[in-house]
């Protein structure tokens, strides 16, 4: 092992690795991402119901384009039925509650957030875009693949009742 240069400490690898997966977690949980992917939600389910997405959709939403496994799994459109879709992904239709109950104190900071700075509106329990996103990330990053996912499942929920999401994803509102 070298040593570092007088005044500077160096962290242990194990240390250092330690860390990194908190960073991450931190950075997946900003209410600024969630505001933004709620938002990319709403807009992509407001296009196929104007009445707007119900808010507690929120809460699949979330769990869902977070969670790298689920994302990887989703399919290419909207064409295959989101039932179909959970009787074949039985592993995360398994850990999907668990997933929605860790990320339920982050959801409601990043509607707050998205509310306050009117990125959403709230109308009869429906959540409406109030502004579209003016840039979209750089392809093949992370982002772009949570913003992606959203959008997908955003007009996927928007073709089945809210509760039959709920139940078919082992979830109450």
């Amino acid at each position: 092992m070298t040593t570092p240069p007088t005044g500077q400490i160096r962290a242990p690898a194990a240390e250092t690795a330690w860390n990194e997966p908190a960073a991450l977690v931190t950075a997946m949980l900003n209410p600024a991402l969630i505001a933004a992917l709620l938002s990319t939600a709403a807009d992509a389910y407001t296009r196929r119901q104007a009445s707007g997405m119900p808010w507690a959709l929120s809460f699949i939403v979330a769990p869902m384009a977070l969670h790298q496994g689920t994302r990887e799994a989703l399919p290419a459109s909207t064409r295959t039925h989101l039932s179909t879709w959970i009787s074949h992904h039985p592993v995360l239709r398994a850990g999907f509650p668990r997933r929605a109950q860790v990320l339920v104190a982050p959801v409601r900071a990043g509607l707050r957030l998205a509310l306050r700075h009117q990125v959403l509106e709230l109308h009869h329990d429906c959540l409406k875009p109030i502004t579209r996103p003016h840039t979209t990330p750089p392809q093949d990053t992370e982002m772009h693949d949570i913003l992606r996912s959203a959008r997908l499942i955003g007009a996927w929920t928007a073709e089945n009742e809210t509760a039959a999401v709920f139940a078919g994803l082992g979830v109450g509102p």
